[in-house]
């Protein structure tokens, strides 16, 4: 039997949260469950409803994406984690490509590549990832920037368990952190040469908004990380 996969879509005020869950719910992998957490949003939850037979639907009080994340992981019952950005959306083959790819790998964790589209669902920017042909390539970017969008990532649930759940103290850097995470604690991140997401750009995404609390953010991360990190590429 296909292991279960648990698509966790953060969100809070989103416009697009309706074509973010029909993409979860189009995927042709059928083992799935998606779960909607609600992280206190105020608007736009009118557009989960015609879903809610389909999906698990979790609300909280506002926290930030990180605690909203680690709520939907902890209540998963899935084999493997996908995260879905409420503003961006999965193309109908991502789950199956890439559960079909880990499994053939051994992989515990993987990450793809994506296109960038705009508020219209325009393509603006095809590929828009470094493509890697190693794991060690992966390895020596990191030494130099994040390379990889959380919402192209696929990971075990276990884990979680085993390295602590996403650190909401860094609010809108928290997928960053816990990419080097795993990295340093031995975990490797593969890639899939392919594009199955959509990542969406427009003026009310956090990464539009935050951009000198996240810069902020990056160099604590990168000051306590980076000089682990680059003993164990010394060493690869």
């Amino acid at each position: 039997m296909e292991p279960k996969v648990s698509i966790i879509i953060p969100f809070y005020n989103c416009s697009y949260i309706d074509q973010a869950i029909q993409s979860a719910l189009d995927q042709t992998y059928k083992n799935i469950e998606v779960i909607v957490v609600d992280d206190g949003s105020t608007i736009f939850t009118e557009k989960i409803e015609p879903f809610l037979e389909q999906i698990r639907y979790l609300r909280k009080e506002n926290g930030g994406t990180a605690t909203a994340l680690n709520h939907g992981i902890r209540a998963a019952t899935g084999e493997y984690i996908a995260w879905l950005s409420s503003d961006d959306y999965f193309l109908p083959e991502k789950i199956s490509k890439q559960i079909s790819f880990m499994i053939s790998h051994q992989a515990e964790a993987s990450f793809t590549n994506y296109d960038c589209i705009d508020n219209k669902d325009q393509l603006l920017i095809p590929w828009n990832g470094k493509r890697f042909t190693d794991i060690k390539e992966v390895y020596h970017t990191f030494l130099l920037y994040n390379a990889i969008n959380g919402c192209t990532v696929i990971i075990k649930k276990v884990i979680f368990e085993k390295v602590g759940y996403f650190n909401s103290y860094h609010r809108y850097t928290h997928d960053y952190e816990m990419w080097l995470r795993l990295l340093v604690n031995g975990y490797k991140i593969y890639y899939l040469d392919e594009v199955l997401t959509k990542f969406r750009q427009h003026e009310e995404s956090g990464t539009s908004r935050f951009q000198p609390e996240m810069l902020k953010d990056i160099l604590t991360i990168e000051t306590h990380y980076r000089p682990i990190l680059r003993k164990i590429v010394e060493n690869l």
